[in-house]
């Protein structure tokens, strides 16, 4: 093929081509782009998810309750004390010295209202051996971990003074000081060492510096422009800082993936010695038409967050759909751009040694794949066999994954003291940090009738077994409005605590509060949120994983007109999410080979991560996939057997794809380092199928099913040939070259 202009349809390769022939225009405008967004974010500000609007249900009806009412619950806090040894008694002269000492500590300190002592609340442990002081934090809630410093410095006080209780403190304030102070750098540090830890792949990968800045600059003004338009659309569909760090991971994995994709092609096509004018026309006509078509699939796999009724999923989904889109257009627009700038100084600051690594001819093939390749299509049978098999041993264990949110213990282990200050509290009293809380809205709060039931509620609460009291009432007199607090029999137990809080909702409420006209009587609290969390999901499951499949498998369909391609894809998509699932709940579960990944066996899995990892993996792993299947299609095109087509694809994309998926899996990997088991979940469960869809998913199975259909890998029946053409994004040397034949010389119809 010479290097003659040979036009090229398609939208990958018009944008590139309008791009190169307008580069400063096509670079202006892109960063006239992410500076208006930032711009128009920064102005509109970000409108955070409200507590009412995170769930529906119960939780949300009672959150709607206290929005509507205006009432601002103060942050609770809670101060134990409980005899060392088995001496004291909270009777005694002593231990009440201490209860007096702390009331008195906690009210000198200016910062505390509604100060009650055990001795007037009845909150003495049934042994007698410990006791709660109980108050309200001053000012908003949100902020109170902030003011929190010098009641926690005067309970510690009392500590000194009376060695033979052990008194501690415990709330939503303290616990909010002690996670900033103990993991508040952790997710920022996470954040920021993602980017170095790509750009160093990337250094390794092109050798050259110039070449490894233009994916990571790419990347970030992509996570920049997306972060301003975050703004902006969360006045419509409310946002939250989980979305933000969730599109930042996206946005890094994706960005620079798909432009190394582009990179990787423009340079393979000029060390084949082609201009570069003609360099970069392939490599727009074909992966760029492959990031459009990865990118769309991402979209859409996205996008099926959207569909879980839950606010912060939907956060999440159109955070993630935003800036992946963003990075696709520009990978297709700008980055084009910038190469016709560059040219061959793309190859500046090359380093030394890695430089000798490139081989001459232009393709950059992978020794080991060849050999793996060499076995693979040799015996497919026995590749499909062995993959597969161990693929379905991996994931043999999530078929007993259980799901729920983790307690606090749960997430952070023993490493914190106000972790042990949490079981020591739910030992002595159970459910008691964190009771269900019953929000009862009436016409008359101090009605007869509804404090009767309020008293009835009280008393049926704690003989039905659900709780062992002490329930407390809160009235507000003047938004008719009580909160009743209820310490729930099972405590950190959830399903134990789950069980009290069925029992609460369909037994005690409709003999009490449910009888009176006009009362809502809603029950909230950590367990009844996490149970209405689970039942939303649980929902949401059929609907999300249809749509994303459905969708995934039509745009298959239309981007390679084979059935067979469709089909393949989403089952070994479905393989690798899998096999996610089977390392999720053998590590975090059942804890095997815990210690291994720095964490331990929680026995379960958060309760949003399954669904989590099956929409971005889909998604991400279409990257993969659509890069090695359109090379192989782009070969069966110039004539190639199927064999020889595979063997051609798979080898000149395993560098590329060994790089991409090296970054993901680092970056990944460093929010498994995180201190919370929900990351540390999140990061491993995400890094593990990123390497497995990378090896054997695209290294071995892929090849070998392949090679098992030969020519039925593009079958598409004669009732499916109306469908739009979406495959007409070929190499100027496809268009040039003879129409490709079959085995049996007859015109192949790809």
């Amino acid at each position: 093929m010479g290097n003659g202009d040979i036009r090229v349809r398609g939208l990958a390769a018009r944008a590139g081509g309008w791009s190169a022939r307008h580069r400063w225009a096509a670079v202006g405008i892109w960063v006239l782009f992410v500076v208006l967004a930032m711009g128009l974010g920064s102005a509109a500000g970000r409108v955070d998810v409200k507590d009412s609007d995170q769930l529906k249900g119960e939780t949300h009806t009672a959150a709607r309750i206290v929005e509507d009412a205006g009432i601002d619950e103060p942050a609770s806090e809670t101060v134990l004390l409980q005899a060392r040894g088995g001496g004291l008694k909270a009777t005694d002269p002593e231990f009440r010295d201490a209860v007096d000492a702390v009331v008195r500590a906690v009210e000198g300190t200016g910062r505390a209202t509604e100060v009650t002592s055990p001795y007037d609340t009845k909150t003495i442990s049934k042994d007698g051996r410990s006791a709660l002081v109980q108050f309200d934090m001053r000012g908003e809630s949100d902020t109170a971990g902030e003011r929190i410093e010098p009641v926690l410095k005067a309970v510690e006080g009392v500590q000194r003074d009376h060695e033979s209780l052990r008194i501690e403190e415990i709330g939503g304030a303290s616990m909010m000081k002690t996670f900033d102070d103990a993991f508040g750098d952790d997710f920022q540090k996470a954040e920021y060492s993602a980017v170095p830890v790509a750009l160093g792949i990337l250094l390794i990968a092109f050798g050259a510096l110039v070449a490894a800045l233009l994916p990571v600059l790419l990347a970030i003004t992509a996570i920049m422009a997306t972060m301003g338009l975050m703004g902006v659309v969360s006045h419509v569909m409310p946002m939250s800082d989980t979305a933000n760090s969730v599109m930042l991971l996206v946005g890094l994995a994706v960005g620079v993936d798909y432009c190394l994709f582009y990179l990787r092609r423009e340079r393979e096509e000029r060390e084949a010695g082609r201009d570069a004018q003609t360099a970069l026309r392939i490599a727009a006509a074909t992966s760029g038409r492959a990031i459009v078509v990865s990118g769309v699939t991402v979209c859409v796999a996205m996008a099926g967050m959207l569909f879980t009724g839950l606010a912060e999923f939907e956060a999440m989904g159109l955070a993630s759909l935003m800036v992946v889109a963003v990075a696709m257009v520009g990978s297709v627009t700008v980055l084009p751009a910038l190469l016709s700038l560059l040219g061959e100084r793309v190859e500046k600051g090359r380093l030394p040694f890695l430089g000798r690594r490139r081989r001459s001819g232009g393709r950059q093939d992978s020794r080991f794949w060849t050999a793996v390749l060499r076995r693979v299509l040799a015996k497919p049978v026995v590749a499909v066999v062995v993959a597969a098999g161990a693929l379905l041993a991996i994931s043999a264990p999530a078929l007993g994954m259980k799901t729920q949110q983790l307690t606090l213990d749960q997430e952070f282990g023993d490493s914190l003291p106000i972790v042990q200050t949490y079981n020591r509290l739910n030992e002595a009293f159970p459910g008691g940090s964190e009771p269900a809380e019953v929000i009862v809205k009436a016409h008359d709060i101090n009605a007869p009738e509804v404090k009767s039931a309020l008293a009835d509620f009280r008393d049926r609460a704690i003989s039905s077994g659900a709780s062992r009291g002490p329930v407390e009432i809160k009235l507000h007199d003047a938004q008719n409005v009580a909160f009743v607090y209820v310490p729930l029999v099972g405590g950190s137990d959830q399903d134990k605590a789950g069980a009290s809080l069925d029992t609460l909702r369909d037994e005690v409420r409709p003999a009490t509060l449910g009888k009176v006209d006009g009362v809502e009587a809603p029950i909230t609290g950590q367990v009844a949120g996490s149970k209405d969390f689970n039942d939303q999901l649980a929902g949401a499951v059929v609907p999300v994983f249809a749509f994303v499949v459905v969708f995934a498998f039509v745009l298959m369909l239309l981007s390679f007109r084979s059935l067979t391609i469709a089909i393949t894809s989403i089952v070994l998509n479905l393989l690798s999410v899998g096999a996610a699932y089977g390392i999720l709940v053998a590590v975090f579960q059942h804890g095997w080979g815990a210690s291994l990944v720095g964490a331990e066996g929680v026995g379960a899995i958060i309760t949003w991560l399954p669904l989590f990892l099956f929409v971005i993996l889909f998604g991400l792993s279409m990257d993969y996939h659509v890069f090695v299947v359109s090379r192989i299609r782009e070969a069966r095109l110039r004539g190639l057997a199927t064999r020889d087509a595979i063997r051609h694809g798979v080898v000149t994309t395993a560098g590329v794809v060994t790089s991409a998926a090296v970054i993901m899996v680092a970056v990944f990997a460093i929010f498994g380092t995180l201190s919370m088991q929900s990351m540390k979940q999140m990061g491993v469960g995400l890094a593990a199928a990123v390497l497995i869809d990378a090896t054997i998913i695209r290294g071995v199975l892929l090849p070998a099913v392949m090679a098992l259909l030969g020519e039925r890998n593009w079958y598409l029946p004669t009732w499916l040939h109306r469908l739009p053409d979406l495959t007409h994004d070929e190499t100027p040397q496809a268009v040039a070259a003879p129409a490709a034949r079959d085995d049996e010389g007859e015109p192949l119809k790809v």
